[in-house]
């Protein structure tokens, strides 16, 4: 069954064929990409939109392909993934977004990640969705803030993916908890 989330301006969709092309773009750009592990090339690109299509399958529910109807079949990538060891608040559940430089500033992120989050605590019954960002990535801060996310610095942790001394290692980390009934 396919799953597609709306909000007055988006589509958030499953993956198509031709996102691959723009979303390789999109990871081209250094600024786009400037908090995040690089993409070196379309095979990591498509690599990571296969990695969503197989979560999405499994757990009914990963980034998705996010859509501005009728002016532009893919500005971006919002959604949720699953969090496993060895990050130190798993298991858990991340949201987290990406989107092409020229739809920055404009409420796409903010409107998306609402969906994504009323789909986690109606749909999908989550507790708990987390997010997290390198300290620097301020823009992030911000829009986890207006979602209603808070951080504990205490939960701060250096990712272990990222060696010592990487700029990327150090991370913030916010969790917004189901509104009680």
């Amino acid at each position: 069954m396919a799953v597609a989330l709306r909000t007055p301006r988006l589509l958030l969709r499953e993956w198509r064929d031709e996102d691959r092309e723009p979303f390789a773009a999109m990871c081209a750009d250094p600024k786009v990409m400037r908090y995040y592990p690089p993409k070196p090339d379309r095979t990591a690109s498509d690599g990571w939109i296969s990695g969503m299509q197989t979560h999405l399958v499994q757990h009914g529910f990963a980034y998705w392909a996010v859509e501005l109807p009728g002016e532009a079949s893919l500005i971006g990538a919002i959604g949720m993934t699953r969090v496993r060891s060895p990050m130190p608040f798993a298991p858990a559940v991340e949201i987290g977004w990406r989107l092409a430089r020229v739809y920055w500033g404009q409420g796409y992120a903010r409107e998306a990640a609402r969906v994504v989050i009323d789909d986690g605590f109606g749909r999908l019954g989550l507790d708990e969705i987390v997010a997290f960002t390198v300290p620097a990535n301020r823009r992030s801060w911000r829009l986890m803030q207006q979602l209603g996310m808070t951080r504990d610095p205490a939960d701060d942790f250096d990712h272990p993916h990222r060696p010592e001394g990487d700029p990327l290692r150090r991370h913030v980390l916010y969790r917004l908890r189901r509104a009680e009934p």
